[in-house]
């Protein structure tokens, strides 16, 4: 049971807190205690609307995060350039010193020499060429200027060896360049980096290699040009050259011989961004003539000779096979289709049993009886057939360097390094399209060969050997082999 006093203290306590809910106060104690809570509560809410205008919106702590951001990419930016700044500076002064130590001693690319320069003077034969007594003829020597890039002097004319060809001349072309030893006293060992460039480090080993060869093929050539007395017998043909004057390099486009490769650097050299040319459907060559322009017979003759000439060379038989699995086997270009029915209207003698599918396109074997039947008749043969001794004229154009599919990757790095390109073209191809122009189509053609022309007897071979001989012979390559997978006469 609960006091009276007990009930009573209850029931104005809950007046009290009626009271201070929302009603109407009468007791001052109960008014007093009341607006003493309310006017507390209001001072709470003031204390929190100032904080809260002290502390950042969101709005402002993003723009500050910005800002320190862009502080920092600056900074970057700033270190990176003076980290940039300061490599060119190493980079230059290298350059600096490997020129001004080149004028001291003799480095493999400085004792080159042209061979037009050289026969204008009356070419010595190669036995007296070596003594050090005879080395005025080597004092026509490269010279640099635009950013390094090197020409040749006395270039290579089209005017080809000295006159009077003829057998006695076979040793009377003097070599490529003709090394001499260095003057640090190693015996002409000197530092392994580059002579070009100290920027791209390149084996002096496989330098003096590609030398060697370049100066034995040109050997080769002009021996065989002066024994079957063809030097100056075909005309230049200026119309498939692809001539740089600014950059100092012309090439003649021999098509089935890397020839997609160096179409992808010339419209490097061209100014197309290697982003553009990965992406665009254009043709390569469109691209190339838009910015090359095919030359006059009287600018090739004013070009050349001050330019680096160089053409790529492919196996005979190999860039032949190259060229009909591309073009004629399986027809797919509408104008190759066109030629592959006429050749096959014309040269299919039977026909295959009922229920057999004839060949799409013509046979192997068809494809070179109407290369014999084309040749005797003289008709002019399709580029990419075409013999290169009357396509590019070695024989009448004294060109600088061969290179050659079976070397081509070091070929034409050694090409890049002699016109000064390294910064422009070294590294610039993409692998995947590397690897499938030079290595893939190359190694599946060589590994053909044999099923192709297994389809062929002697007689045809002998027929197409006295289109292609001459190419085989030029260039150094083996055509006897071949003997060996064709059909024996009693074949059948």
């Amino acid at each position: 049971m609960f006091s009276k006093s007990t009930f009573l203290k209850g029931a104005a306590g809950a007046a009290a807190t009626v009271l201070c809910n929302g009603g109407a106060t009468s007791g001052s104690g109960t008014a007093t205690v009341c607006g003493t809570s309310s006017s507390s509560s209001i001072a709470e809410k003031h204390r929190f609307r100032k904080m809260g205008t002290l502390l950042p919106s969101p709005v402002k702590l993003f723009s500050k995060r910005r800002c320190y951001l862009c502080l920092k990419i600056a900074i970057l930016v700033v270190v990176f350039g003076l980290y940039f700044m300061l490599l060119l500076r190493e980079s230059m002064s290298a350059l600096t010193g490997s020129s001004s130590s080149s004028s001291s001693s003799t480095s493999p690319f400085a004792s080159m020499a042209s061979f037009a320069a050289l026969t204008s003077r009356g070419a010595k034969k190669a036995g007296g060429a070596g003594s050090s007594g005879k080395l005025d003829a080597w004092q026509d020597k490269r010279h640099h200027h635009g950013g390094g890039r090197a020409k040749q002097q006395g270039g290579s004319g089209l005017k080809g060896p000295p006159p009077g060809g003829g057998s006695k001349q076979r040793h009377q072309f003097p070599p490529l360049q003709q090394h001499l030893p260095a003057a640090d006293g190693n015996g002409g060992a000197g530092s392994n980096h580059s002579t070009l460039n100290p920027v791209y480090e390149y084996s002096d080993e496989m330098n003096a290699a590609a030398e060697t060869d370049f100066n034995e093929r040109r050997m080769v050539l002009w021996n065989v040009c002066a024994e079957h007395r063809i030097v100056g017998k075909y005309p230049p043909n200026a119309w498939e050259f692809f001539i740089s004057p600014g950059h100092g390099i012309a090439w003649c486009n021999i098509f089935k011989a890397a020839s997609s490769t160096w179409m992808y650097y010339f419209n490097i050299l061209g100014g197309y961004s290697v982003q553009y040319l990965q992406r665009t459907k254009a043709s390569p060559i469109d691209l190339a003539r838009k910015r090359f322009p095919r030359p006059t017979a009287n600018e090739l003759n004013d070009y050349i000779s001050n330019t680096i000439s160089f053409l790529i060379v492919r196996e005979p038989f190999e860039r032949l096979l190259s060229a009909y699995r591309n073009k004629l086997e399986g027809c797919r270009n509408k104008y190759y289709k066109l030629l592959g029915e006429q050749i096959v209207k014309k040269f299919r003698k039977t026909h295959p049993p009922k229920g057999v599918k004839p060949p799409h396109g013509p046979t192997f074997r068809e494809f070179l009886e109407f290369l014999v039947s084309h040749y005797r008749s003289g008709g002019r043969f399709d580029e990419h057939w075409s013999p290169v001794y009357s396509f590019c004229t070695p024989c009448s154009i004294n060109f600088t360097l061969i290179a050659k599919m079976e070397t081509f990757q070091r070929d034409s790095e050694y090409i890049i390094r002699q016109a000064g390109l390294e910064t422009l073209l070294l590294n610039k191809m993409p692998r995947y399209k590397a690897r499938w122009i030079t290595n893939r189509s190359t190694s599946d053609t060589r590994n053909l060969i044999p099923r192709y022309f297994a389809q062929i007897d002697e007689k045809l071979l002998t027929d197409v050997l006295e289109i292609y001989q001459l190419d085989f012979e030029l260039f150094g390559y083996n055509s006897t082999k071949y003997y060996g997978y064709v059909q024996s006469p009693d074949y059948g």
